[in-house]
């Protein structure tokens, strides 16, 4: 065997094993995805149920066991007494009302502190045995911080309102989705980027600024969503395609000064929210058509048309949602599909792009 045989049955070896290792770090990135998918269900639930509020200490460690008995039950309720949301709107609540809000909240603190776990250790491990790339370690570490982050952005959204308010910020609701789904977008994005991608050419040379920009449509949608959540705006105006009974609805900017109605007049926030699912399936549509004509029967092209559907289908449960007055099944399962679609969108966006390269691939020279 010759010394350049065994250079190429080297490189082999290793592009082999680095294929293995990718497959083992996609399914733990896989499973990190899930689990914030949950977590972020879980989260919409404790803010339609009320019960974000019920958990009024931030304990990072202790915080994971729950009142064990009468005593420790009556303790925690008696914390919860004291914030306004108890005094103002439940002051009637018994221990046992108190415990179905409590268990939504502490279900998604126990999630928040289990994806933490889900992500560090295995992190640890893949990084001491040589199984994370190089140029992906340090991406992941800053998604490890950014989520050690968030659960401080948590607790700053829910010490919102002990004091004052009778439920959290709009504001900081918004910025505590937001982050979710940043870091939830950048764990696909990496995952993805681990994935044997298409040869197929990109429809125009635009494409992959298209996919991008399509995918902060989702991602800045899902932030009106979370002002709309945090006004109960979706409660306001039941009806479509009308808004109080027009298409564009009036007293918009009613409140002073003019752009405080982007963040907190419950009409203002819910018309901006519908806009902006007009312009996201306008948007998909038109990459669709582009798509379709420039490159027909390439992966990007299908990718675009199932982007497209999945959109149309977020708008029909959106829409479903608002006319039945937002019940608590519908709601979530709106806000699950935004995830969806973020998701495919970053994925999409991403197969643009094309997969990491091997670091044992061999680089031909002329």
């Amino acid at each position: 065997m010759s010394a350049t045989d065994a250079v190429i049955i080297d490189v082999l070896k290793q592009t082999k094993r680095q294929e293995r290792d990718r497959k083992a770090v996609r399914i733990w990135l896989g499973v990190v995805i899930f689990t914030l998918f949950c977590l972020v269900l879980v989260g919409g639930a404790t803010r339609l149920t009320d019960s974000g509020l019920s958990i009024t200490e931030w304990k990072p460690i202790h915080g994971v066991i729950p009142p064990l008995n009468a005593a420790e039950w009556e303790e925690e309720f008696q914390l919860y007494q004291r914030i306004p949301q108890y005094q103002e709107v439940n002051k009637d609540m018994t221990v046992d009302e108190f415990k179905s809000i409590f268990w939504w909240e502490w279900a998604h603190r126990f999630l928040a502190r289990s994806i933490g776990l889900i992500f560090a250790l295995p992190l640890t491990f893949f990084w001491f045995t040589g199984r994370i790339e190089r140029r992906i370690r340090w991406p992941l570490v800053g998604l490890l911080a950014l989520g050690g982050f968030q659960g401080f952005v948590g607790w700053w959204m829910v010490s919102s309102g002990l004091s004052k308010l009778v439920s959290v910020s709009q504001y900081r609701l918004a910025v505590h989705l937001t982050i979710a789904c940043l870091i939830f977008a950048a764990s696909v994005w990496i995952m993805r980027g681990l994935a044997p991608h298409s040869k197929d050419p990109a429809p125009t040379s635009n494409s992959h600024w298209a996919a991008a920009g399509i995918a902060f449509l989702v991602l800045f949608q899902i932030y009106l969503g979370a002002l709309v959540a945090g006004l109960d705006a979706g409660l306001s105006y039941t009806t479509w395609p009308l808004m109080d009974g027009a298409i564009i609805p009036g007293d918009l900017f009613i409140q002073q000064p003019w752009w405080i109605n982007l963040f907190e007049n419950p009409k203002t926030v819910q018309f901006v929210h519908r806009c902006g699912a007009y312009l996201l399936w306008a948007a998909t549509l038109l990459h669709m058509i582009v798509s379709l004509a420039k490159a027909p029967g390439t992966t990007h092209a299908r990718r675009s048309v199932v982007l497209f559907l999945l959109v149309c289908v977020q708008a029909i449960i959106g829409i479903s949602t608002l006319v039945m007055q937002v019940p608590l099944h519908m709601a979530l399962t709106h806000q699950g599909m935004a995830l969806v679609v973020l998701g495919f969108a970053v994925a999409h966006w991403r197969g643009f792009i094309g997969e990491y390269p091997l670091q044992t691939a061999i680089v031909e020279r002329s």
